[in-house]
């Protein structure tokens, strides 16, 4: 399908082609490691293309990051945290595909964005205390933790605040925080594409040439990622996911 057949069947313009790339640069570098810029991503693609609609393109997306991800960052892998979260957050998607559709997107979005900002001032409180003893290393905070990134990446992709907090919790160093989430979100992204395509249906042989298109561009966006999350040091990298995914929260309650 040619560039002009695509814009046609979307109904993009030439200012649309030029945001949806910016989009996928963005997705490129987000799973290079640059975590916190989910939301505008979404925000981005969901202006341009329709709130429900626009999820189904940008989860193909987001797998192909995934891929990049895990080629780079797999030996960085910590499986046992991995599968700490990864049970609850597949019950948090078949909760998201049973009640999200219905749910109202004002109240979601607000009660998530709350939860989120609570959470990343605990964690900033606990930094400022210097008390380890105090982060929750229990199954109920991944528990907690892996229901809501399951149900929020199933009804809108907005899993990685919650996933955030449970590796930050966890004080996993960067490279392993990036390779634990990389696997993570591959697996869970994967188990979320069949609803997409037979229940919802915003997967379609359409999107999926549109993403075909996108391909290199998230690439670019991949690499670039890399040679800035090289230049970050790790205790500085823990600030910036803190900030980012506050900035996040306030984005999504505002939204």
């Amino acid at each position: 399908m040619s560039f002009i057949e695509i814009s046609q069947n979307f109904d993009l313009s030439y200012q649309d082609w030029t945001l949806i790339l910016l989009g996928a640069i963005l997705v490129g570098m987000s799973k290079s490691g640059i975590k916190g810029i989910t939301i505008i991503i979404i925000t981005t693609f969901a202006l341009i293309l329709g709130g429900k609609s626009s999820t189904g393109i940008v989860l193909t997306m987001f797998i192909t990051g995934d891929i990049l991800a895990i080629s780079y960052y797999t030996r960085y892998t910590q499986w046992k945290y991995l599968i700490q979260l990864l049970p609850w957050m597949i019950v948090g998607v078949l909760l998201g595909v049973w009640v999200g559709k219905d749910l109202p997107e004002t109240i979601f979005k607000q009660g998530m964005a709350v939860i989120i900002l609570g959470s990343v001032l605990m964690m900033w409180w606990w930094d400022r205390r210097g008390d380890e003893k105090s982060v929750p290393t229990n199954w109920m905070f991944g528990g907690a933790m892996g229901l809501a990134a399951g149900f929020t990446t199933m009804v809108g992709n907005l899993a990685g605040a919650f996933s955030n907090i449970f590796f930050l919790a966890m004080r996993l160093p960067k490279n392993q925080f990036i390779g634990t989430a990389a696997w993570l979100f591959f697996i869970i992204n994967l188990f979320k594409l069949p609803f997409h395509i037979f229940v919802w249906e915003t997967v379609t042989v359409k999107t999926a040439i549109l993403n075909l298109w996108l391909v290199p561009t998230i690439l670019i966006g991949f690499t670039i990622g890399l040679q800035i999350v090289k230049r970050i040091k790790n205790q500085h990298y823990r600030k910036f996911i803190l900030l980012a995914t506050a900035i996040g929260a306030l984005l999504i309650f505002f939204r």
